[in-house]
C-alpha cells in the first residue's frame, strides 16, 4: 500500500438552545452514524473559509467561526486513508434548519439538533464530541487516532 497524506477537514460545533447540530453524511442512508457538519479543506482557502462553505452546503446556515475546540483523527488501516478533523466552535449568524435543504454533493441527507440526553441513544463520532460541545470552553483538546467506523 502506497503511503498517502492525511486528509484535512474542518467541522463545526454549533449549539442552539442547548442542543448540538449533527448531520448524517452517508450517501444512500447506508449508516446511522452522526457527526458534526463540515468537510474537506480546499487548498488556497483558510480553515474558517472552508468551514463556512461546508456548513452552508450541508445545512444552509451561515456561521461565524470561533476558536478551535478539538483535534480528532481517524484512519483505515486497510486502505491507508487517514483524516484529521479540526473542530471549531461556531455561531449561526443567518439561516435555519430546513428539511427541504439539499446538500449539493448529495452526501448529507439529514441534519438535526440533539439535546444531550438524546445523544446517548445515537451512534456518533468522535466519542469526545458531546463532552467538548456541552462542557466548559477551554483550550483545544486532542482526541487520539482511532480506526474508522461506518
Amino acid at each position: 500500500m502506497k503511503p498517502r497524506s492525511p486528509r484535512l477537514a474542518t467541522r463545526a460545533i454549533i449549539l442552539h438552545e442547548g442542543r448540538l447540530l449533527l448531520v448524517n453524511a452517508y450517501a444512500g442512508r447506508r449508516s446511522d452514524l452522526w457527526c458534526a457538519p463540515g468537510g474537506g479543506v480546499e487548498p488556497g482557502s483558510s480553515l474558517p473559509e472552508n468551514l463556512v462553505r461546508e456548513v452552508h452546503e450541508e445545512c444552509g446556515l451561515t456561521v461565524a467561526v470561533g476558536p478551535l475546540a478539538l483535534v480528532n483523527e481517524f484512519h483505515d488501516p486497510r486502505t491507508g486513508f487517514h483524516q484529521v478533523d479540526l473542530f471549531f466552535r461556531c455561531n449561526v449568524i443567518s439561516g435555519q434548519i430546513d428539511p427541504g435543504w439539499s446538500d449539493p454533493s448529495r452526501v448529507v441527507h439529514t441534519r438535526r439538533f440533539f439535546a444531550p440526553a438524546e445523544i446517548a441513544s445515537i451512534r456518533l463520532k468522535p466519542d469526545s464530541l458531546p463532552r467538548i460541545a456541552f462542557g466548559p470552553v477551554g483550550p483545544a483538546e486532542y482526541d487520539p487516532l482511532e480506526v474508522i467506523v461506518a
